[in-house]
Parts: structure tokens; sequence; C-alpha cells
């Protein structure tokens, strides 16, 4: 067995979302209604949204330690949100709940024949206001290894992105559209994921490379910025600390048609084309050095396609779990486009939100076909599949001889005795007797030791 170190598990992470929550209604129509007229839904659902919580939800179902600063209502609906978060493993102790008021909800009307939706968002009351954060807005962000804003309750996130920033937490700002506070978000974020048409509106260039040139130089922390294109794929620009003597300038236009060219419309799995290290030249707006990527989407059949609600957080999911994991960006944008085109094959924001050990990650995170499984498998509370061939024999077996009976003596990974093989401390070593779910929970007294698979990302 080899002694190497263990790659580093999506559970040795946190994650903290600040931003919106929402209950939503969802509706299933063969064709939306003309005005003043009547239509019936072939299906529904009632389920948790809003963009941070999404967000966060997808990255505790791929195995990242998260936490939700929000706010609701101590309303049937806040109380089914909360009850949702937890169940997904989501640390809800920041969450504010007023005592009277309405947490936020939206009807989403899913077209059939269009293969859209429409939404009616209607929110809550009391607003989050800087007040409800302050007192503990150390504690929110501790141990946070990146902190996710999607701009709602501008005021409020400018006060906790300042804070993440004085702690040097790196920041991923959703800029979906122009907001009052934005420019304050902008300023702080490290990266940026974009709407289509934010990066033109925000700096009025004449297209979406020259656009994008324009933040990177306007906002000098950026350390990347995607703008994301629905079926299109997305198109990413990633600044570049490497500058080669007799590098010359690069047209950005030019480049980008070029790398779109290299697409192959005839693959149904999501690819990434990416530029080598060059001088990207925006005419009336400057240079950049850095790489440009053009990134496909994954191809859903028809068939198959049931709702886009929630697909742009659950991208934004997969980059920020990306992000911890190192993933290069040739493995990180196939990898994100994969977990939201999984999204989309369900009703809804989070139904189709796939775990760790679902099967079209196996590729990304180097599980094998008998690790990866079909969603919903439980996931180690440190976030590593578990799998039964991934033991220690000799160790538990030495253990497990001690006591009677074949299950008794079973130790937990945290016994003293496994240590040396888990790279566990004396601190981390517990006696026998605590049993996780994923979601860090305390699930049952029956001993067994479950040690983390040795997959590693592919990176």
């Amino acid at each position: 067995m080899s002694s190497g170190p263990l790659p580093p598990s999506p559970g040795q992470f946190l994650v903290v979302g600040f931003g919106g929550i929402c209950l939503d209604y969802l509706a299933v129509v063969t064709t939306f209604p003309k005005p003043d007229d009547k239509t019936r839904s072939s299906s529904m659902k009632i389920q948790g949204g809003g963009d941070a919580a999404n967000t966060v939800t997808c990255l505790a179902r791929l195995g990242v330690r998260t936490r939700l600063i929000s706010k609701l209502a101590d309303d049937v609906h806040g109380k089914s949100l909360l009850e949702e978060l937890t169940a997904d493993g989501v640390d809800t102790s920041f969450l504010v709940v007023a005592k009277d008021g309405q947490t936020p909800f939206s009807y989403i009307i899913v077209d059939q024949s269009t293969r859209t939706r429409t939404c009616i968002f209607t929110p809550g009351f009391p607003l989050m206001e800087p007040v409800d954060v302050s007192p503990d807005i150390e504690s929110a962000l501790e141990g946070a290894n990146f902190v996710y804003f999607d701009a709602r309750y501008a005021d409020t996130a400018i006060v906790v992105a300042q804070e993440a920033a004085k702690q040097n937490i790196p920041i991923l700002l959703d800029a979906e559209k122009k907001r009052p506070g934005l420019d304050d978000l902008l300023d702080l974020s490290d990266y940026v994921v974009c709407s289509a048409k934010f990066p033109q509106a925000w700096t009025e260039a004449s297209s979406l490379p020259s656009a994008l040139i324009s933040m990177l130089l306007r906002l000098p922390k950026l350390k990347f910025a995607i703008v994301t294109l629905g079926e299109h794929g997305c198109l990413m620009l990633e600044r570049s600390s490497e500058e080669k003597p007799l590098m010359g300038e690069e047209d950005a236009n030019r480049l980008w048609r070029s790398l779109k060219q290299d697409k192959d419309d005839s693959k149904a799995e999501p690819t990434c084309i990416p530029s080598e290290v060059v001088k990207l030249k925006a005419n009336g707006i400057g240079t950049l050095t850095g790489r440009l990527f053009v990134f496909t989407a994954e191809r859903i059949p028809p068939s198959e396609l049931v709702d886009t609600t929630g697909a742009g957080d659950a991208f934004i999911g997969a980059v920020l779990y990306a992000l911890c994991m190192n993933m290069i960006p040739e493995n990180m944008l196939p990898f994100a486009a994969t977990v939201a085109a999984a999204g989309c094959k369900e009703l809804g924001a989070r139904t189709g939100l796939p775990h760790a050990t679902h099967p079209r990650l196996a590729r990304f995170l180097g599980q094998t076909d008998n690790s990866a499984k079909s969603n919903g498998e439980c996931l180690s509370h440190i976030g590593p599949i578990l799998s039964h061939v991934d033991m220690e024999p000799a160790s538990t077996a030495s253990v497990s001889v001690s006591e009677l009976g074949a299950r008794t003596g079973l130790p937990y990974r945290t016994h003293p005795r496994l240590a040396p093989v888990l790279g566990q401390t004396d601190d981390s070593a517990k006696p026998n007797g605590e049993c996780l779910s994923h979601n860090g929970q305390i699930m049952s007294h029956v001993d067994m030791v479950l040690v983390p698979a040795a997959a590693s990302v592919s990176v």
C-alpha cells in the first residue's frame, strides 16, 4: 500500500456564502399562458432557492464544508428552508431569523415548449442590514478559505467583504447585473463570474474579450473573470504574471474568433480551448498579459432537459470547488459545466445537484467506476469518497479482534491505533465511539472504520 501523502480532501475547506435565500414554487406547463388566459401545470415542486443558498448547497453535496449568511423570517417558509439546508450539511448558525416578517419566495414557471423558465420574485422583510452581522462578523468568517457573494443586500455584503479582505480571504463575486454597491464589491473581489450581458454593460466595451480586458485592468485584484453564455458555454480571461521578453501583442477579438474555430460541435461533452499566455490587446482600452479560454457547454438532449433554474448557481459552486482543489482552468471549466448540466435534468435548482460520487464527475475527481455511484451516496464528514477497498487491513484487523463479535471492535477512523496510517495528530485521534455522517452529525453507534479513498483530483 502506498505510504505517500493523501490528496487534499474537499472537507478540509470551508466556503462561506453571503446573499439570497428564498422558497421556490415551481410549476411546469406545456406552453406559457397568453395574457388573460388560464393553463394547468403538469407537475410542481416546492423547494429552497436563492443564489447563495443554492451555491453553498452545491458545494456541500460535493463534500466542501459550507456556511451561509443570509436572512429569513421565523415563518413556515423559513423553517422549511432551514431544515432543507441542514439536511444538506450547510452550517446555518449565522442565518439571521427575523421574529416578525416574511421569508422571500419566488414563483417559477417552466415552459416545456421553449425550454425556458420565468421567475416572479417576492422579497422578504425586514431586509438584511449591517447591524445583523456586525457583532459576529469575525466568527462568521472564521476558518473560511473562500467567501462568495451574489451581490444581494449590498450594504451588508460590503461590510462582510471588507472583513474578508482584511483577513486575506479570497472573494468570488457573482456579477449578474449592475446593482447599487456592486462596484465596491468588485473592487474587493479576487474572482468574478458574470452573466452574458454584464461585462459590456459595466465597461461599455464593444466586445466580450475587450470588456473582460477592461475589467481586469480596472480591477487589479482580479485573477480571472468568467462570462457565462448558457448553452454556448463561457469565455474566461485569466491574468498572468508570466511575460517573455519577445512576447508580442495579439488582438483579443481575433484570438477569440480563432479559438472558437477550434470548437468541435459534434462533441456532447464540455471542452475547454485555451490560448497560450499572450499580451492581449483591446483597441482603445489597453493590453493585459494573460490567457483566454473558450469553453463549450454540455449538450443536453431535449428529452433530458427539464429546468435551467439554478444552473448558474451550480456552475459557480463547482468553480468554487475547483478553486479549493486547485484545479487548472482546463479541468475547472468542463467540471463546472458538467455539474450545472446535471442540475438541468431535474425540476428545481437543487433536485439534480450531484454529489461527488455522481458517475458523471468520476473523470474529474479521479474516481474509479467502482467508487463512482449514483447521485445521493453519502460522503464522509471530511469530504472524500468512502470506498470499501480503501481500508488499512492490518491495523483494522488487529483492533477488531480485541472485542467479541464481528462488529463490536471495528474501529472508527479516529481510533488512536489508526492515527499513523491516516496521518492524524494525537489531538485528532479520539477514542472509539463517534460515527459521523456526510454533514458531520452523529449518525449511529455502529462500529466501523471508514478510510478516504485515495482518489486524486485531476489537474
